[in-house]
């Protein structure tokens, strides 16, 4: 089981304007199992996209430590894939370019990236696409091709930076549908940072809530809630309701 272990993560950046060190996150410690689809949620400026980050490798910690399949994160590579807010294709590649960049980096051979860029290009549901290029698609279209486009390189651990929050509500739902499809079908481990609250219910196994800045978690709710979800069935759900009003209770304390 490859499991990803955060322990007492710190990040503090200085603040010329205060002329202080400012902490961001403080002591953060959490395990996601493989398989598992964990949300982060917390106040805004809570430091959830600086723990991504420092998961993903983009920035080191100023303590703590990023264990993944035993191994300590020391910077980015290819066993964790990260899907960002902004679409972040390339406009000169078509889908399927972007799709299989990361595993011509890696050397796979011509006719082997296909087939696989092929394979996560129908997952996401864009068959048909594959010789299109970024500025032909919609925005939610662009971010499936970055859901496949992480997914075809197999990472251990799919970190997701509020990738939803571009687009309009009635694709954003969509979207939300469609990664909880995604995840049933291939059961990839998806660490996923939102502000919102409802999307974290809909789509997690298990949500973390940060604090107020400096962040640190306050707690961890299992959400039991069945599989397949689909709004239609989730929007009047007592069950879903009630978990979104607890997790609301504990982002935004009286």
């Amino acid at each position: 089981m490859k499991t990803l272990a955060i322990r007492g993560l710190s990040k503090t950046y200085f603040d010329p304007y205060a002329g202080a060190h400012v902490p961001a996150t403080l002591d953060v410690s959490l395990d996601v199992q493989q398989g598992e689809f964990v949300s982060i949620v917390g106040p805004s400026g809570c430091g959830k996209t600086t723990l991504l980050n420092m998961i993903a490798g983009f920035i080191p910690p100023s303590a703590g430590e990023i264990v993944l399949d035993g191994r300590r994160v020391k910077g980015p590579g290819p066993d964790r894939g990260v899907v960002f807010q902004s679409f972040a294709l390339f406009p000169w590649k078509t889908v399927l370019e972007n799709v299989t960049f990361g595993l011509k980096m890696r050397g796979v051979r011509r006719e082997e990236r296909e087939r696989v860029g092929r394979e996560y290009v129908a997952l996401v549901g864009l068959s048909g696409a594959e010789g299109r290029y970024p500025a032909e698609l919609s925005g939610g279209m662009q971010q499936r091709v970055g859901v496949a486009r992480a997914l075809a390189n197999n990472p251990d651990v799919l970190l997701m930076d509020e990738p939803f929050a571009s687009v309009d509500a009635q694709t954003r739902m969509t979207l939300q549908e469609e990664l909880t499809r995604i995840w049933q079908a291939r059961r990839p481990t998806i660490l996923f940072v939102t502000h919102d609250v409802e999307e974290a219910v809909f789509l997690a196994n298990r949500v973390v809530v940060l604090s107020r800045a400096p962040g640190h978690v306050v707690a961890e709710l299992s959400i039991p809630l069945p599989r397949p979800r689909a709004w239609a069935t989730l929007v009047e759900d007592s069950a879903f309701k009630e978990l979104v009003a607890q997790v609301l209770g504990l982002v935004r304390p009286t």
